[in-house]
């Protein structure tokens, strides 16, 4: 099971993190500086795995953020290689090759697609069709909502 995901830039600046097990505060601080920094810090040509603590640490780096996931020791690093992918071809399909910079102004987006995707730490749709399917279906739901309340500000409803 996955216990969490940290997406951050290659300055350490944490763009997105997702807790599937509970942790005090303070702990996912320390967690998160120690991970940032341990992966920062290993070179390209180094494996994208690396044990701490009780957990396998599982990471890649897409253009300037890496995508980093903690998993039980029993757990499969490459289908935690596989499941980062699939979350980075989402967000492409999504955003249309996506950049930090939609992740940082539209991260709302970014986490309700992880939250389509993968639910209490492990994966529970395998289709991006289907995901994207439920990404739009809440797209239209917020534009109507929008609307709606445009509508009523202007007492036309």
């Amino acid at each position: 099971m996955m216990q969490f995901m940290l997406l951050f830039s290659r300055q350490g600046k944490l763009r997105l993190q997702k807790w599937y097990v509970a942790q005090p505060e303070k702990q996912k601080k320390r967690i998160t500086r120690e991970l940032v920094n341990a992966v920062l810090q290993r070179k390209a040509k180094m494996c994208s795995f690396l044990e701490w603590k009780d957990l396998k640490v599982v990471y890649k780096r897409y253009a300037s953020l890496y995508f980093c996931c903690a998993i039980d020791e029993t757990d499969n690093e490459l289908m935690t290689l596989e499941v980062i992918h699939r979350y980075v071809e989402l967000l492409d399909k999504y955003f249309g090759s996506v950049c930090e910079l939609d992740i940082i102004f539209n991260f709302e987006k970014a986490y309700f697609i992880l939250d389509e995707f993968i639910i209490g730490g492990e994966v529970q749709e395998t289709s991006k069709k289907n995901v994207l399917k439920a990404i739009s279906a809440q797209d239209v739901m917020q534009e109507d909502e929008a609307v709606t309340t445009a509508l009523e500000e202007f007492g036309l409803v």
